[in-house]
Formats: structure tokens, sequence, C-alpha cells
């Protein structure tokens, strides 16, 4: 089932250069073996994957009238993913991501190029009525969009990435607003079942939380207190973990939408993002809804049940 999902946030041109380890040590010059730059950015990734699992997906950013900005508006269009919501801005954002060997990633990002640019909420309201989901990432930009995709009666799922704080300052008016909230476990002050309920009881709107837990999977709390973990899988082996989290938030949210079934949507997330993070630049190769039902047959997750409101 094909569902109507408006996504706004950055579009980077992003350069992947292998590492050896971290911390890196200073040499004054080497040959990697790979090197790769390609189009992504947290938006970019979320919309590219939906709509490679059918989706439509509205994109929501902006492009700067630069070099960069050529080279973005060309993999847009060859991706399906131009549209009325990609709007100009003087400069490009920009991206370097370091790897390496065992798939452990740095991540450069150089937003301020368009944080200081205002994105016409008109643009935005126009698009995201009468959808079915807005994703609206924490990038600067988006902040003035939350006003409008709830006065237009919207869903809102958002990741709020390395948050430490249930009460962080910066991605409260998110919070405040969202129906669907991700996270990564890496800064959490607490273990995930503990940040869930942390959630769930400072923020009551929200009916999905889930935070991502890298090589050991995901766990996500429902508001009626069922808590899911399931096992990450990696089909083709980890080369690099870039954008895992865009991925597996992207992959839920599709799957979500078009089952109602929170568990497997989990499932298929947890795959679809194992299955990325064996490609040398993750945000730019997605399966589409077919290959990812077959992988699945191939690949059963394996997922557990419980209850993130009981007494431990």
């Amino acid at each position: 089932m094909s569902s109507s999902i408006v996504v706004a946030g950055v579009t980077s041109l992003y350069m992947a250069v292998p590492v050896t380890d971290f911390p890196l040590p200073y040499v004054r010059e080497q040959f990697p073996e790979w090197m790769r730059a390609e189009v992504s950015g947290a938006a970019c990734h979320i919309a590219s994957t939906l709509h490679a699992l059918g989706d439509e997906a509205g994109l929501c950013t902006l492009v700067g009238e630069d070099l960069a900005g050529e080279a973005i508006s060309m993999s847009l269009r060859a991706r399906g993913l131009w549209g009325p919501g990609v709007v100009p801005a003087p400069r490009s954002s920009l991206g370097v991501v370091l790897v390496t060997p065992n798939g452990q990633r740095s991540g450069h990002p150089y937003v301020a190029a368009v944080n200081t640019i205002e994105y016409p909420v008109e643009v935005f309201r126009r698009l995201v009525c009468g959808a079915d989901l807005a994703v609206l990432t924490n990038t600067a930009f988006v902040r003035p969009l939350l006003g409008a995709a709830c006065e237009e009666g919207v869903p809102i799922a958002v990741d709020v990435h390395l948050i430490t704080d249930v009460d962080d300052a910066y991605n409260r008016p998110w919070l405040d607003v969202a129906d669907i909230i991700f996270c990564s476990h890496e800064r959490l002050p607490c273990p995930p079942r503990e940040w869930v309920a942390k959630i769930f009881h400072r923020y009551p709107g929200c009916t999905v939380a889930a935070v991502g837990l890298g090589e050991r999977g995901c766990v996500m709390g429902l508001a009626d207190g069922v808590l899911v973990e399931v096992a990450a899988v990696a089909p083709r082996g980890v080369v690099s973990t870039a954008g895992a989290g865009d991925a597996l938030f992207a992959s839920f949210l599709h799957s979500w939408l078009a089952t109602r079934n929170p568990v497997a949507a989990l499932e298929d997330a947890v795959l679809h993002a194992g299955w990325k993070v064996g490609d040398t630049f993750p945000g730019a190769t997605s399966l589409t809804a077919m290959e990812l039902a077959r992988l699945r047959e191939s690949h059963p997750a394996v997922t557990l049940l419980g209850r993130w409101d009981a007494s431990a």
C-alpha cells in the first residue's frame, strides 16, 4: 500500500572516506582504497528510502545555487524526488563521513549554509495538506513548519538522533507535537527501556517511541505498554553504518503506515537497515517493498515482546 508522506529537512552532498581507525592518527598523505561522493542528508535519505519502498514522498528541502547544488539537483531528479518542495538557497549543505573497516562512522555535516534560510511555510503547507504523515527532521529551518503540520492535523514523526535529555531544550518543539519518536542509544543517560518510559510519561501524545541500538537492533515501546525488541541482522555484512538510523526510521514508517502492525514494521525496518549497512554509502541504495519481502523470507526476525511499564 502506498502512503503520502512529506519529509522536511536537509539534503547534502556527502563525501565518504575510509580511515584506518578512531582516533584518527595523523598521516601527511595517503591513498584510500575507495571514496564516494553521493547525495544524502537525513531528509533526502528518508525520502529516498520511502520512495523506493513505494510511497509518495514529497521532499521539502533547500538546494544551493552552487556547484554542489547542481549535483544535488541531478540526483534528486534521477531518484524521483524533485518537486515543488525543493526550494533554492544561496549555498548547499555539505558533509563528510569517515568510515573504519568495521563500519564505524564519524559524520561531519555542514548545515550552516542552510540553517540561516527561512523555508517558506506556505510551500510546506500545500504539500502536507491531506498527507498521511509528516516527517519533520530536527534541523533548524524545519522548526517553523511544526505548527503548520499540527494545524493540518497530520500525524508527525521525528528522529531526535543523539539526544541526551528527555527535556532537551533544542528538541522540545519537535517532541511536544510528535506521534512517533525515534532516537539513537549512543548518548542516552539510561537504559533504552527506561528512556521509552520517560518519553511516554513526558510526552503523552506520543504513540510510538523507539531507540536504535546499532549492532543490537532496536527497542520500541507502544503507548499501551508493549515493548518490542528486534535483534539486528546484516545480510551483506557491515561496511558502513552511516545513515543506519535514517534507514531504520524511514523503513518503519513505510511498513507501519502500510500495515498498522508496529511489530512487523519494526522487523522490516531492522532488516532493511541491516541490509543497507552492507554498502559503502547506505544512503544511496534501497530495496523495493517486494525485494524486502523476499529478503525477509531468508532472514526471519528474532523478536521479543515485553512491557516497558512493568516493574523491574
